[in-house]
């Protein structure tokens, strides 16, 4: 877990799920952008049990099988990286609940969400999108979404696209701007 000191009133909540480390790079890289506007936590998906109230939630997955992962998809992961050729190391708890699991039974924020995930560098029609499946989810539990959901890719090795790092702080940025906005319209 990663806290940073509040520079703000308001507060944010990052919770990811992770295989290969490319969506957990990217929660951590959201967390930089947003450090300026809001006090940040990022806090992997095996430790988010129940969450104090945030004024931002934004929830992270990688993107398998064209959505969220599955106990099946977590198992394949580790197959993966069991191939004598594979450079792929798994991420400590990569075979417990994911975010599916976790926004089931999950308390919603009393305020915003954003979701985003990680997926092949490839149109979305052939990859699909596990943030979809978080909006989605988020949406009929009757959270209000801060900002469209993003997606941030990875190649054919699971590693990041040059420049996926900068977008998304770049895109916590934008998000902590909107909390402050909201924050400023609430008060």
């Amino acid at each position: 877990m990663t806290t940073n000191e509040p520079s703000t009133r308001v507060t944010a909540t990052i919770v990811f799920e992770s295989m290969f480390g490319a969506t957990r790079r990217i929660a951590e890289a959201i967390g930089a952008g947003l450090r300026s506007a809001a006090h940040v936590e990022v806090v992997p998906v095996h430790d988010a049990g129940g969450l104090a109230s945030a004024d931002l939630l934004i929830v992270g997955a990688p993107t398998h099988a064209h959505g969220l992962s599955r106990p099946q998809t977590r198992a394949d992961a580790a197959n993966w990286v069991a191939r004598a050729a594979s450079h792929l190391h798994l991420e400590p708890y990569y075979d417990g609940d994911g975010v599916r699991e976790w926004l089931a039974a999950a308390p919603l924020p009393a305020r915003g969400f954003a979701a985003y995930d990680t997926r092949a560098d490839m149109p979305r029609i052939f990859s699909g999108s596990a943030a979809a499946g978080i909006d989605k989810r988020l949406r009929k539990r009757g959270a209000v979404p801060l900002a469209d959901y993003r997606s941030f890719l990875v190649d054919k090795d699971s590693a990041l696209v040059a420049g996926q790092v900068e977008e998304a702080e770049q895109w916590g940025r934008l998000l902590g701007a909107r909390l402050l906005e909201s924050a400023d319209t609430r008060a």
